[in-house]
C-alpha cells in the first residue's frame, strides 16, 4: 500500500514538474504567418548549449535566443547534428539578417548578422526558403522575454 502511494506521488510530482517546465520554457509564435512552437534560451548556459546534440528539429519548432541588448551575436555549429537556418531579429521582432541551410561541417566557423540584433531564432534548415522568410519579416510572440545577463 505504501509503495503504491509512493509511486503515485512520484508520478504526480514528475508530471507536475514536466508541465511547469514546459509552460515556463516554451511558447507558440507566428513567424511571418507560420505557427511555430518556441523554446527559449535565456541563460548563458542555455544559449551556449542551443540545439547541440539534437538528432532532428521538427519543421514547426524554433529555439529563440534572448540577449540583454542589441549586438552582433555570433553563432556556430558546435555539436549541432543537423543543418539549421538562423534568423537575427531586432528588439521589435523583425528579421534583420538570415543565414540559411548552415551545414554541420561548417564548425568552427562563426556566423554573424549584418546588423545588430536582440534575438536569434534557429529553425530546421530550409524553413526560410520554404516559407519565403526575408529581412523585415515579423516574428510575433504575445510577449518577448527579457534577460539581464
Amino acid at each position: 500500500m505504501r509503495f503504491s502511494i509512493g509511486v503515485l506521488l512520484i508520478l504526480a510530482l514528475g508530471a507536475g514538474m514536466y508541465f511547469y517546465r514546459t509552460k515556463s520554457e516554451s511558447a507558440s509564435a507566428v513567424f511571418d504567418g507560420v505557427s511555430l512552437r518556441i523554446e527559449y534560451a535565456t541563460t548563458p548556459e542555455a544559449r551556449e548549449r542551443g540545439l547541440s546534440g539534437r538528432a532532428n528539429i521538427p519543421s514547426d519548432y524554433g529555439m529563440l535566443f534572448v540577449f540583454p541588448k542589441d549586438d552582433r551575436y555570433g553563432f556556430w555549429m558546435k555539436d549541432v547534428l543537423v543543418p539549421i537556418d538562423i534568423f537575427w531579429l531586432d528588439s521589435d521582432g523583425h528579421v534583420v539578417s538570415i543565414i540559411s541551410d548552415i551545414a554541420t561541417s561548417t564548425y568552427p566557423d562563426v556566423f554573424y548578422p549584418t546588423e545588430p540584433a536582440r534575438y536569434v531564432l534557429e529553425t530546421a534548415a530550409g524553413f526560410a526558403k520554404e516559407h519565403g522568410i526575408a529581412n523585415g519579416a515579423p516574428f510575433l510572440l504575445k510577449k518577448f522575454p527579457t534577460v539581464s545577463q
